[in-house]
């Protein structure tokens, strides 16, 4: 069987921007990427070349990348309301992760539902309060998260919850799926823990695990949920093949593990078989493929994971610089080292590169984190066609 997958324009332009308008935030998430400060830093896109980024993403051919503003928790910001409202006079769809804090009070939840914000993400990484509260580092957070779902709901905003997966946190993965259907939340994005910023390789998973933890996400696809994943890309590998042997009643020994059992049996306890279509997103962005982070300084990154600089906005257009960093090009092309440049998934997935500088000092080396052996799949009768997607 052979499968193939749709077309975006990814070498012209990415598909998400995310800008990191401000790295100030009162929380002290333990696993935070930005290491977050309570104060903003000195250095701070200001107001005249935040519109002036904002105008360079409109030189990109319509239809423009999706602007998410993010932290740093974006209203630690003054003006970013201005911001929101340039962005959306401007045309750029625009979605939003503030932080769950004493600056998104009623008013605030109020001003972003008008404000005519796309989506909003809101940061639940344990189904159990203490768990979640913990790793945020202060009491209530949990409590007050649910309650902001559900005062955005009640506006008709558009929802994601966003979920990091580290050993802290991986066994409540079941019950996240019960508490998203529980709240009305059809769209979950998955994080799989980079150690950057305040992450420690103490909560990172074993390649084993993480591939236990993907073919989780496949069942838990199949209860109505829109899930995808962020630094865990091997997640769209595990889709497709777990699709061809659906759809072909292959009998096969995947050898998953303990922790896939634990998980899976959980979810059975909780919500039974999944019966319905699969809703696992295999779009085949990666860092620097579709994807792109301007951090609070205008410096460019592939990621917020992958502190490596190719740039900065305000001394060189955001499409001069992903269009022609060489860096990029490379990611792009998928000129990989080790197993992930052999892969045959290496266009759709292609590994983390965030996870391979982060473990390797290299961005182009091998993700660490996938066990997979290029061509494995092969000796079932998979074949897969990576084009461009």
């Amino acid at each position: 069987m052979r499968m193939r997958h749709g077309k975006w324009p990814f070498d012209e332009k990415p598909l998400i921007v995310f800008w990191e308008v401000t790295r100030a935030c009162l929380l002290t998430c333990k696993h935070c990427r930005a290491d977050a400060i309570t104060k903003p830093l000195p250095g701070e896109i200001p107001p005249e070349k935040a519109y002036d980024f904002i105008d360079q993403l409109t030189e990109f051919n319509p239809p423009y990348p999706i602007l998410i503003l993010t932290g740093g928790d974006p209203l630690m910001r003054e003006d970013i309301w201005d911001i929101i409202s340039y962005a959306k006079s401007k045309g750029l769809r625009t979605s939003m992760a503030p932080s769950v804090t004493e600056k998104l009070d009623d008013e605030a939840i109020k001003r972003i539902a008008d404000s005519g914000i796309s989506m909003i993400s809101i940061s639940i990484d344990s189904p159990y309060p203490e768990v979640h509260d913990n790793i945020r580092g202060i009491p209530g957070t949990w409590e007050r998260s649910i309650s902001v779902i559900r005062k955005f709901r009640d506006y008709g905003v558009k929802i994601q919850v966003n979920t990091v997966v580290m050993r802290d946190t991986v066994h409540g993965l079941p019950d996240m799926v019960e508490l998203l259907k529980e709240r009305g939340v059809s769209t979950w994005e998955v994080f799989y823990v980079i150690p950057v910023g305040r992450a420690q390789y103490s909560l990172d998973l074993k390649p084993s695990e993480w591939e236990d933890v993907s073919h989780f996400l496949y069942d838990a696809s199949k209860h109505g949920i829109l899930i995808r994943t962020v630094e865990g890309p091997m997640f769209r590998r595990v889709v497709l093949f777990r699709k061809y042997v659906e759809e072909n009643g292959a009998d096969i020994d995947m050898g998953l593990g303990s922790l896939y059992k634990k998980l899976y049996d959980r979810l059975v306890e909780l919500l039974g078989d999944g019966v319905g279509e699969t809703m696992a997103q295999t779009t085949g962005t990666r860092d620097g493929k579709g994807i792109i982070f301007v951090a609070y300084n205008g410096d460019v990154y592939p990621s917020g994971f992958l502190p490596l600089s190719l740039g900065n906005v305000m001394e060189k257009p955001i499409k001069e610089i992903y269009r022609e960093n060489n860096l990029l090009l490379k990611i792009r092309r998928g000129e990989f080292e080790g197993r992930c440049g052999r892969c045959e998934f290496r266009d759709i997935c292609g590994g983390s590169r965030s996870r391979a500088y982060s473990f390797y000092g290299d961005p182009l080396a091998e993700d660490p984190a996938c066990p997979y052996e290029p061509g494995e799949y092969g000796k079932y009768g998979f074949q897969f066609e990576g084009g461009s997607t």
